[in-house]
């Protein structure tokens, strides 16, 4: 077993992303690009945008600090510290109204088609 503070490597990442010339930082708890199942914890500093882009499966985001707006077409959704957004389907962004950390987990969809067997 592994126990991680998500609290403490939200501080540590939080310094990052203010520190950081893109204004962001982030860091896999669990999982990773070989498994179903990713969780990681992300920074972005204030007025920090992640630009129109689609998900690899289905994706949740736990506001742990600060203020978050994600956006998917004409709808918008603020979350503030204990909200969980549910990110839709499509294309969609996500901004900092203010320096904030989240949980990001993603659940990847098996998008490759099934082979029948004979």
């Amino acid at each position: 077993m592994q126990k991680i503070s998500i609290e403490a490597l939200a501080r540590q990442q939080l310094a990052a992303a203010v520190a950081a010339s893109n204004g962001r930082a982030a860091d896999t708890v669990y999982g990773g690009h070989e498994k179903v199942l990713r969780q990681t914890v992300m920074a972005l500093k204030a007025g920090t945008r992640l630009s129109d882009h689609q998900n690899p499966g289905d994706a949740t985001v736990f506001v742990l600090q600060g203020c978050l707006r994600l956006r998917s077409g004409e709808n918008s959704w603020e979350g503030n510290p204990g909200d969980l957004l549910i990110v839709p389907d499509g294309l969609h962004s996500l901004e900092a109204e203010e320096d904030s950390t989240f949980l990001f987990t993603v659940a990847k969809s098996n998008k490759s088609p099934r082979r029948e067997t004979p």
